[in-house]
């Protein structure tokens, strides 16, 4: 946190997004608010690791599908690095393949973008005091996984993902891959974050064991 004379320390922040627009919009709203500092800002996942290291914010609000570097693996390698900042964040999307990631990852809170500007700022002060802060409709869709039993092993990744992690099984590269499927590299790289997750793996070799373990490649 900056110290400011005579008033408690500012709680300083890194913007990511790959959106100019809106990253423009939350340093104006943080900027004109008091008690808040923005320190700098980054387009993808891994521009912000480099932002992040420079400039050891307080917060981090980090959007999630960018492409270049998605946010859950920035997250991941934060927690890694072991980062003093808090990452909270800050997306459109709510669905179970992009909330749990981010949070096992280790993020400390989760908004989605359409949130009230005063329950934004309320959240990154949690976050900068290591409360975690999720938006009901995130808290709802964990709650809803909690109390539900899980899928079985064989269905627990998306069409998509199986077939990433059969490329994969056979030696091909995320270019290769990418061509393949008629996707980018970065959509490579987000489905293998999910997948690893999902098999509670951290690397490829590993996933494709665990996947013919689980009876998921033939």
């Amino acid at each position: 946190m900056t110290e400011n004379p005579g008033s408690a320390p500012a709680i300083t922040l890194v913007l990511v997004d790959d959106h100019p627009v809106v990253r423009d919009g939350l340093r104006g709203m943080f900027t004109a608010e008091p008690g808040f500092e923005v320190l700098g800002e980054a387009a993808n996942g891994v521009d912000a690791l480099d932002v992040v290291g420079r400039h050891d914010p307080d917060v981090v609000l980090m959007d999630l599908r960018m492409p270049g570097g998605g946010g859950v693996a920035a997250i991941a390698e934060l927690t890694r690095r072991g980062a003093r900042a808090k990452v909270l964040v800050l997306t459109t999307y709510d669905t179970d393949s992009d909330t749990l990631p981010a949070i096992e990852a280790g993020a400390t809170g989760y908004l989605l973008k359409d949130a009230p500007r005063e329950e934004l700022f309320a959240a990154v002060r949690a976050a900068a005091d290591g409360r975690s802060v999720l938006s009901p409709a995130v808290a709802s869709r964990l709650m809803t996984r909690v109390r539900t039993p899980a899928a079985p092993a064989d269905t627990a990744l998306s069409a998509r993902e199986r077939a990433v992690l059969v490329l994969v099984a056979r030696g091909t590269t995320n270019r290769e891959i990418a061509a393949e499927l008629f996707i980018s590299e970065a959509t490579v790289k987000t489905h293998l974050t999910h997948i690893f997750a999902k098999l509670g793996t951290k690397d490829r070799a590993a996933a494709v064991a665990v996947g013919y373990d689980r009876g998921i490649l033939g």
